[in-house]
């Protein structure tokens, strides 16, 4: 997890463009997200979820508290990577609306997620 750093959020924010921050979290595996999840910035999701998963160890968190936005392709990504998983869970904290929506829609029994509200 230590390579996890940030992620196309170089440069000056630049108006009608959306950009994606995601940093390692201290003291526990997971990752803090801030910007938008769309298809400009899955890329580099994708990326931060693949090092999520090499460092899961059971529980791993995904913080999303400034996170305006995530679309269905992103909460894919999410789903998938839960799923391939070894074992254990992900812990999503403070999502955007529509990310539980969309789960609850497309993966009912996905137990491998876990939502803490916003």
């Amino acid at each position: 997890m230590d390579a996890l750093r940030m992620v196309g959020g170089s440069g000056p924010v630049v108006p009608g463009r959306a950009a994606l921050e995601v940093s390692p979290l201290s003291g526990r595996c997971g990752i803090r997200a801030s910007g938008e999840i769309c298809e400009v910035t899955r890329p580099s999701w994708e990326r931060a979820l693949t090092e999520l998963s090499r460092c899961h160890e059971g529980v791993s968190y995904v913080e999303l508290s400034q996170v305006a936005f995530v679309d269905v392709a992103g909460v894919t990504a999410l789903a998938v990577t839960a799923m391939n998983l070894p074992d254990g869970r992900v812990v999503v904290e403070h999502p955007p609306p529509q990310l539980p929506r969309v789960l609850r829609l497309f993966w009912p029994d996905l137990d491998r997620i876990e939502v803490a509200p916003r």
